[in-house]
């Protein structure tokens, strides 16, 4: 709850105490997405660390900072100088700023990984700490309060509506609400338990420090393995990230797989359930083959150019209303339904399949989300990721050409035309040798080159056979190939998908074939 609306209301009343008055001195980065800023009064000194990384976001407050000599970048130079006016935070919502001298604000928007600093000068944007977030600088902060409001008797009409109700409760007052039993409740006790709830978050007192679904939290509730209380939010904090920075592999990739394979179990599961509907759909329904069998036994019952009909059904010994095409026959129909129900048992096969293959994913999600619930240590994520890691599959590559191989030489076969026409011009060396039966449509064919070898006669005689099984020439008892160092060859300016020109060919007659098939 550190970026809550309810902690950072609290934060902004202590912030207000005890730094108006105080003088920003310095403000520098030393560190990538960690902004400084430095402030005095007298002899007092009162540092704020502003900590936005793409994973956490937060502020601590150091007793004092030794700014290094090197790597440090001075930012908001306007600020310098300027006196802390008042701390304001924005009425529900995720952000408060500090108001300077001189008509100077510093907004602080936690917005996750959109967190940033904005300097506004004269109430208009002009300079943000993380640069990236160009959109930051069309900000108005005296546009952000926002008004959501609980009214009971809205409240009472959907209780269920809460969190749509109150978006800035966050997911630690839910769990705290779910815990205290708040789904079985009736809706005038669930308003009485959110009431309770609400008091404590405009005044809590302590802050905890707990361990909630084996992640570290600040609190303002009492949930979870409370491990510290704190009185007020600054020390909370100052107790909080360090802790929490120490433990992030843990809490990040913990939470990250945690939540996918969530998803993806609810994912799993809620196409299970779809199928299993359709399945009883399927099994409830009447099959087109019994329709049919009931309009064949009723054929001499039917008149002509009927588009429906009440026929004895002999399965369920009763009647039952049947469809008809005007215009076709009831054979005819009849005919059709057959070979619906062909289709249908296929469609039913593999919907049976798909059902068990579900099935079986929701059973492999369930028991990684146990395992994985199960584990207290980094060291012991760091393994459970290493085991289950998603797989970055590898989309296969749709080559223009078959493969073979023969003595080790590779010999690719054209697809088709189009293809011929990429395996010749993009897939080719100009060492390579080229062939295609001779005079008629076919495959390009090309046995790769092999540095210092020669190309074997049982290669080529291959290779012709295969030029010759894919062309038109397929069936002959002979079948005369070309074939040419591919240097030889090319595809002249706007000629037909496979034309090329051929020179310096020579010719070999074989037996069509495929050499590689296995009888």
């Amino acid at each position: 709850m550190h970026q809550n609306y309810f902690f950072l209301r609290k934060l902004a009343q202590k912030l207000n105490a005890d730094l108006r008055g105080f003088t920003l001195q310095a403000a520098f980065s030393q560190e990538k997405d960690e902004l400084m800023l430095a402030f005095f009064k007298g002899e007092q000194e009162f540092y704020l660390k502003a900590i936005q990384t793409s994973t956490f976001s937060s502020l601590q407050f150091p007793a004092s900072f030794n700014r290094a000599r090197q790597n440090s970048v001075d930012l908001f130079p306007a600020l310098l100088g300027e006196e802390v006016v008042e701390v304001r935070v924005h009425r529900q919502e995720r952000s408060f700023y500090l108001r300077f001298t001189n008509e100077r604000v510093l907004l602080f928007k936690l917005f996750g990984n959109r967190s940033n600093v904005v300097l506004f000068v004269e109430d208009r944007a002009v300079e943000l700490f993380h640069k990236k977030l160009a959109k930051d600088l069309e900000l108005d902060y005296r546009q952000m309060n926002q008004n959501w409001q609980l009214e009971k008797k809205t409240f009472l009409a959907t209780p269920q509506d809460l969190r749509k109700m109150l978006p800035t409760l966050g997911d630690v007052p839910w769990l705290y609400l779910q815990e205290k039993g708040y789904p079985a409740l009736a809706p005038a006790k669930q308003w009485d338990l959110v009431q309770e709830m609400l008091q404590i978050l405009e005044n809590p007192s302590p802050y905890y420090l707990t361990t909630l679904h084996k992640l570290l939290r600040l609190s303002l509730l009492p949930i979870g393995g409370i491990q510290e209380t704190f009185s007020d939010p600054i020390s909370a904090l100052n107790a909080f990230v360090p802790q929490y920075r120490s433990q992030e592999y843990f809490q990040k990739n913990y939470a990250a797989t945690h939540k996918r394979f969530s998803r993806q179990l609810d994912g799993a599961q809620k196409i299970w359930w779809q199928i299993q509907e359709q399945l009883e759909q399927w099994h409830h329904g009447t099959p087109y083959a019994q329709t049919a069998d009931v309009i064949m036994a009723n054929l001499t019952n039917i008149p002509a150019g009927s588009k429906e009909i009440e026929l004895y059904d002999f399965y369920s010994d009763t009647t039952r209303l049947v469809k008809l095409h005007a215009t076709e026959t009831p054979q005819k129909t009849a005919e059709r339904l057959y070979r619906k129900a062909k289709n249908q048992k296929i469609e039913l096969r593999l919907l049976e399949e798909r059902a068990t293959r579900k099935e079986e994913e929701v059973e492999r999600l369930t028991r990684l989300l146990q395992e994985l619930e199960s584990i207290e240590t980094a060291q012991q994520l760091r393994l459970f990721l290493k085991q289950h890691a998603p797989t970055q599959t590898t989309v296969p590559v749709d080559l223009p050409y078959h493969t073979f191989e023969t003595m080790g030489f590779k010999i690719l076969v054209g697809k088709n035309a189009k293809s011929n026409d990429k395996l010749t011009l993009k897939h080719t060396h100009k060492d390579d040798l080229w062939l295609h039966a001779k005079d008629v449509p076919g495959s390009h064919v090309v046995i790769k080159y092999q540095s210092g070898k020669t190309f074997p006669m049982p290669v080529l005689e291959a290779a012709a056979q295969l030029a010759g099984f894919y062309s038109k020439r397929k069936n002959d008892s002979l079948c005369p190939v070309l074939y040419t160092p591919k240097k030889y060859v090319r595809k002249p300016k706007g000629a037909t998908p496979g034309s090329v020109i051929v020179e310096r060919e020579k010719v070999l007659l074989v037996k069509p074939g495929n050499p590689f098939k296995q009888h």
